[in-house]
């Protein structure tokens, strides 16, 4: 799959936090810090993992998907073997017939973009680290307390405290998606669009009202086969601006096949 050059996009932009969010990073063992810090980089700031922000991209992308098609190579459970697209017991007749065609044909359209057991992603994105010239460790902590779910009520001598990133806050996005076809951009575009409007939430807390966010693409640049010489020893070369709406295009023209097939 990567053996060759075909294709690159390049993917670079903006996240704002619309209301606190927190990705956790576990509970703190200091007798002065909050019981549940946010996650921390080498330089105490706050940041969200690329794995973090794929995740909730690849689920409402698979969430799509199962409305179009709940077929397990369309869009597989990658939790349960029964559900894979493919699991252990007939990628073992796979690899003994070492037809990796026929491997590609029977991963699942989620699969063949953000990567499985047997298949590597096509799509990266980097950790997402906050903006230096606007952060002044503006941590925020809020009181928790557990709730008895069987008296409905608040448990005796369970208050704790979290702490949260505040509403405002930017964090750099930078994306990378090598060899790409054309659909599979297009099936992209359509999670990525969903956190341009804001529709999305990461981190924990979402039900209490945290970890809304706003994605904005300030920079789309895509780079073929055709250009990948001039990209390599050009430093002056322009990569060409992607223009979303032909990939689109060719998502719903394969969507359309399949609704027909069914």
């Amino acid at each position: 799959m990567f053996d060759k050059f075909q294709s690159r996009l390049n993917l670079t932009g903006e996240v704002k936090t619309l209301t606190a969010i927190r990705i956790g990073a576990g509970r703190s063992t200091s007798p002065i810090s909050s019981d549940l810090p946010v996650i921390r980089d080498a330089e105490g700031s706050p940041y969200i993992p690329g794995s973090s922000f794929k995740g909730v991209l690849r689920s409402y992308v698979e969430s799509i998907l199962r409305s179009i098609a709940n077929h397990r190579h369309i869009v597989c459970n990658p939790t349960d073997n029964a559900k894979q697209c493919i699991t252990r017991e007939e990628m073992k007749l796979l690899r003994e017939k070492r037809n990796d065609q026929l491997i590609l044909e029977k991963t699942c359209w989620a699969c063949q973009l953000f990567g499985s057991l047997w298949y590597a992603s096509k799509l990266q994105i980097r950790d997402l680290h906050v903006q230096p010239n606007i952060w002044f460790d503006q941590y925020q902590q809020r009181d928790g307390v557990a709730i008895d779910r069987d008296t409905e009520t608040s448990s005796d001598r369970k208050l704790y405290d979290y702490e949260v990133v505040p509403a405002g806050v930017v964090f750099d996005f930078h994306a990378i998606v090598d060899n790409a076809e054309d659909w599979q951009l297009g099936m992209l575009y359509l999670g990525l669009s969903a956190f341009e409007k804001g529709e999305l939430t990461i981190g924990g807390g979402s039900s209490r009202g945290l970890g809304a966010i706003e994605l904005s693409i300030n920079s789309t640049s895509y780079i073929d086969k055709h250009h990948i010489v001039q990209y390599l020893t050009d430093d002056d070369y322009e990569d060409e601006d992607a223009d979303w709406e032909p990939w689109v295009k060719t998502f719903r023209t394969k969507i359309n096949q399949q609704l027909e097939a069914n």
